[in-house]
C-alpha cells in the first residue's frame, strides 16, 4: 500500500470511529442493545465497511462493545453466556481464581451454618469426617470431602447460597479436582484436612459463627497453599 493510501485509510478509520462514538452517544442505548447490521451502520454513518470494522474493533477493545458471530454487535462488556453453563465458566478460569472465590464465599457458608444447622445436619457432617478418615483411596476421600462441604452449604438454610455453592463446586471439580494428590493411594493419616474439618464442624455445632468462618478460612488457606504453592502469609 502506498503512503498516501495508508494515510487515507487511517483518516477513514479515525473518521468512522468519531462518527460511531457520536452515534452511540446520541442514542443513549441501554446495555446489551444490539446495534444495526454493519451494512446499515455504514449507510447511516456514511463510512466504508472496512473503516467501520476498525472502529468497532477499537470500541470492542475498550470494552464498550462486544460481538457474537452470527448474532451481531452489542453495547457493553461481553457477559458470561450462562452462569449455569459450567463448561463456559471453566474455560475462562483457573485454580487461583477458584480458590479466591472459595476463600471469599465458603467461610460465610460456615458462619450461616453455625446459626441454622440442625442436629441431623451436624450428625451428617461428623459422618462425612469419619468416612473421609477411613477412606482407602483418594477418590473415596474426595467424595466424602465434597459431601461434607455441601452439607455445610445445605445447613445454611439458604436456597440461593446452596445453588451458588453447587455452581462453584462444579467449577472447582472441573478445574482443580485431583490436583492435590501426592504419589500415594490415599491421604496420610495426619492429612491437614482432617483436623481442619473437625475445627469447622465443632464451631458449627457450638453455634460459634465467627469461629466457624475463621476455621473454614484457615482450612481453605491450607488447600490454597497446597494447590498453588503459596506461603502461609500470602494465603492468610
Amino acid at each position: 500500500m502506498a503512503k498516501g493510501d495508508a494515510s487515507s485509510a487511517e483518516y477513514e478509520g479515525q473518521s468512522a470511529l468519531i462518527q460511531l462514538r457520536a452515534y452511540l452517544s446520541q442514542r443513549n442505548l441501554p446495555l446489551n442493545s444490539r446495534l444495526p447490521a454493519e451494512r446499515d451502520l455504514c449507510r447511516q454513518l456514511g463510512v466504508t465497511r472496512s473503516a467501520l470494522r476498525k472502529a468497532l474493533a477499537t470500541l470492542e477493545a475498550e470494552g464498550q462493545l462486544w460481538r457474537h458471530v452470527g448474532k451481531g454487535t452489542f453495547l457493553g462488556s461481553r457477559p458470561i453466556e450462562d452462569l449455569t453453563d459450567i463448561s463456559t465458566i471453566t474455560s475462562r478460569t483457573n485454580p487461583a481464581e477458584v480458590m479466591r472465590a472459595r476463600l471469599l464465599f465458603e467461610p460465610e457458608l460456615a458462619r450461616l451454618a453455625a446459626l441454622n444447622a440442625t442436629a441431623a445436619e451436624v450428625a451428617e457432617m461428623r459422618l462425612c469426617m469419619k468416612k473421609s478418615r477411613a477412606a482407602e483411596t483418594w477418590r473415596e476421600y474426595e467424595s466424602w470431602d465434597n459431601r461434607l462441604h455441601r452439607v455445610i452449604a445445605e445447613a445454611t438454610g439458604n436456597t440461593v447460597m446452596l445453588a451458588l455453592f453447587d455452581i462453584l463446586n462444579s467449577v472447582r471439580r472441573a478445574v482443580v479436582w485431583g490436583r492435590l494428590r501426592a504419589n500415594k493411594t490415599r491421604p496420610d493419616r495426619d492429612h491437614h484436612s482432617f483436623f481442619e474439618h473437625e475445627a469447622v464442624v465443632a464451631a458449627i455445632a457450638e453455634r460459634d459463627m465467627a469461629r466457624a468462618a475463621e476455621a473454614m478460612r484457615r482450612h481453605l488457606g491450607s488447600v490454597e497453599r497446597n494447590l498453588l504453592g503459596r506461603p502461609r502469609a500470602a494465603a492468610e
